[in-house]
């Protein structure tokens, strides 16, 4: 078996939201979104290829395989540009972008946030503000939900949060606590929040969503599950509107100036719909939902468990180096 490389923030692979990459390992998804997507690839150079990083890149213990590591760092060694599109906050991202060697642009929290590794600096975030940040804090205190703030790298929590610290370290290893969350100043920051994970029963999540849903109109994206190992609970994360994988992939696209068909992309869950839906050409990981491989181009051979479906979906896509 193929060595494999450590990222120590990486979080264990499970059920996942299914509009996120990197959802914990003890929740369970909820319907998938439908996506068109092409049902034969595209024809042209391939020049620029992005990943997913947990089911894709990372396994279940956040690890890469010796073999996929080397065949993107060979790849870019060939000038074909590599970059990540991830569920994960930027300081769940890093370290995975830099054992791949990328130092460019990377797409976390779904597309919703867009930074440059080599200098740490924000290009694009697609944060929760004004009245859509006002009517959600007042929805999650009505319903009395613990609730996770995402800052760009930092998830903020209260005292209310502490038994759910272990889920939400699939984001972030940079968490913070204060007195109390809902009174945080960025509430009303002019950045926004990157999103929130409210977690309480069924009822209360439902209550929140519809009063939030009424009130913020088409100003978030929201998603709601359970828990996989406790089904009294429940979970609602909320994003600001605007940011998908997809997004992401068309900004760097532009970013880089190259034509969105020459573009591949690589991944496993439900929340890689928007990417696939306008690569080039894209890859759905053997283990991924009959959702997504139907949305893919090709699908691989080899599942996150086997290690090399990266190398695989390279050769197919690049040929060998």
């Amino acid at each position: 078996m193929a060595g494999k490389h450590k990222s120590t923030s990486g979080p264990e692979q499970g059920s996942r939201v299914r509009s996120r990459a990197s959802s914990p390992s003890s929740f369970s998804a909820r319907a998938a979104p439908t996506i068109s997507a092409p049902t034969t690839p595209r024809s042209g150079k391939r020049k620029y290829k992005l990943l997913d990083l947990d089911g894709t890149v990372l396994n279940h213990a956040g690890t890469a395989n010796d073999a996929d590591v080397a065949a993107v760092r060979k790849l870019s060694a060939r000038g074909i540009i590599v970059t990540i599109l991830t569920g994960r906050l930027y300081a769940g991202t890093r370290e995975a972008a830099e054992l791949l060697g990328i130092d460019g642009p990377v797409g976390c929290a779904d597309g919703s946030h867009i930074v440059n590794v080599k200098n740490d600096k924000t290009l694009l975030h697609h944060g929760i503000r004004g009245a859509a940040a006002e009517h959600l804090r007042a929805s999650l205190v009505k319903n009395e939900l613990a609730t996770f703030l995402f800052a760009e790298e930092a998830i903020v929590h209260d005292e209310r949060c502490a038994d759910f610290l272990p889920y939400v370290r699939t984001w972030s290893t940079d968490l913070r606590f204060v007195p109390r969350v809902t009174d945080h100043a960025l509430w009303t920051s002019g950045t926004g929040m990157t999103a929130t994970v409210a977690i309480g029963t069924e009822a209360s999540i439902g209550a929140a969503l519809a009063e939030v849903q009424a009130s913020t109109a088409d100003a978030l994206q929201i998603s709601t599950f359970p828990f996989r190992n406790n089904p009294l609970r429940w979970g609602m994360v909320a994003r600001a509107a605007g940011g998908t994988k997809g997004t992401a992939l068309a900004w760097m696209s532009e970013h880089y100036g190259i034509d969105i068909s020459e573009t591949v992309c690589v991944g496993d869950w439900h929340n890689d719909l928007p990417m696939m839906s306008c690569a080039g050409r894209s890859f759905a990981m053997a283990q991924a939902p009959s959702e997504v491989k139907a949305a893919a181009t090709d699908v691989l051979d080899r599942t996150i468990d086997a290690g090399g479906a990266i190398a695989e979906a390279i050769q197919r896509a690049f040929g060998r180096s």
